[in-house]
């Protein structure tokens, strides 16, 4: 009986160590989970709608400028039981997974469309241009029938953005909006106001310059300070990598430049982007399938671009990742598109509509049609 004894109390904090919840505590507007560290935040914003906020310490001096709408808070209830933490409102359920801490959420339904991959919360210190800050990093599991679309404006090629990492910034002729929607019945905003990679790549392919390649050509384009003439002369860049199995990767380029004018890409000798314009956003994507073994790449960009090459396997996961934040947050929506999209503008605020003389050519029939 002493052995029994002795061998329980030396199993009790094996027991606890996988035990991230705390405690928690209802407020009236959120839902206040203490891990052994940070907090978790869990906010119901509307019946389809909750946000997640985690942090270190939960004080922000930044201000809120998306959800700026006054709108009714739902209802929502607790219940708890030995393993998880749920809190509902009448059309969606966030659980609380108390041993990993993850997140999962199931619809109305009680169908479960999206979850946290554990583990997959990660807010560390960072160093940005040697400033200390915190990196956020979300990953959530996938389906393998899943499609998601969103993150905004880009000239990729891709609407369906599984597995495509983006580099979400502001540049001419590219929007990022850190919002996605999936067929599985959800859409996901990325609360952080500054840079974020969406399923970023982080195994790098060291490039070296291999000469020139082809004419120099002089086009005109117009700049801040005017029309000018620019002079562009193609460079070559080359480097190796190599991968472990036969499956689908992810490749992100950067020309290094803030803008670029040519996006040139081949793998083993096959050519898999090839796109030019005046105007590129820096970074651009691709989804390839590559056997196991070594690989040759070849950028042909501008002689003065300083290229890199990004790739990653592709797996059943979505990432968000911010380098810069005060803390980790997102909202989930619940519901079809229209459900979706409905919940989202009624807490950002309604658009106005521009007046029908800044539409241009698009306004005449809807203007002949009021005036006849």
């Amino acid at each position: 009986m002493k052995q029994i004894i002795i061998l329980f109390v030396l199993l009790i904090p094996v027991f606890g160590i996988g035990q991230v919840v705390k405690s928690y505590k209802k407020h009236t507007d959120k839902v206040v989970i203490t891990l052994d560290k940070g907090e978790l935040h869990l906010s119901p914003l509307t019946e389809n709608a909750i946000r997640v906020q985690y942090g270190l310490e939960m004080k922000s001096q930044t201000p809120e400028l998306v959800f700026t709408s006054k709108v009714k808070m739902p209802d929502f209830k607790i219940s708890e039981s030995g393993t998880l933490i749920e809190i509902a409102t009448s059309k969606m359920t966030v659980v609380v997974d108390k041993k990993s801490g993850a997140l999962s959420y199931r619809n109305y339904e009680g169908k479960v469309f999206l979850s946290e991959k554990p583990g997959g919360r990660i807010f560390k210190p960072g160093l940005v241009q040697g400033e200390a800050c915190h990196i956020a990093e979300q990953r959530f599991s996938t389906l393998p029938d899943e499609y998601i679309f969103g993150t905004g404006q880009f000239q990729d090629g891709h609407l369906d953005i599984k597995g495509l990492p983006r580099r979400l910034t502001q540049v001419n002729t590219q929007i990022a909006i850190p919002f996605i929607m999936s067929n599985k019945g959800y859409g996901l905003l990325w609360h952080n106001y500054g840079l974020t990679d969406f399923n970023p790549a982080d195994s790098i392919v060291n490039l070296k310059p291999s000469g020139t390649s082809g004419e120099a050509i002089t086009v005109d384009v117009t700049t801040t300070s005017g029309n000018q003439k620019e002079t562009r002369q193609d460079g070559v860049f080359t480097g190796n990598f190599e991968v472990k199995e036969n499956a689908e990767y992810a490749i992100l380029l950067d020309v290094g430049q803030k803008m670029a004018r040519k996006w040139q890409l081949s793998i083993d000798g096959k050519e898999v982007i090839n796109f030019r314009n005046h105007w590129l956003p820096p970074t651009t994507s691709i989804l390839v399938k590559l056997t196991a073994g070594k690989h040759h790449i070849v950028v042909t960009a501008e002689k003065n671009d300083l290229p890199v090459v990004y790739y990653r396997k592709v797996v059943n996961e979505t990432v968000f990742r911010s380098p810069v934040a005060d803390k980790l947050d997102y909202v989930v929506f619940a519901g079809n598109s229209d459900e979706v999209i409905s919940s989202y503008r009624n807490l950002t605020g309604k658009a106005p509509l521009m007046p029908i003389w800044s539409l241009g050519l698009y306004s005449l029939p809807r203007t002949l049609y009021h005036s006849g």
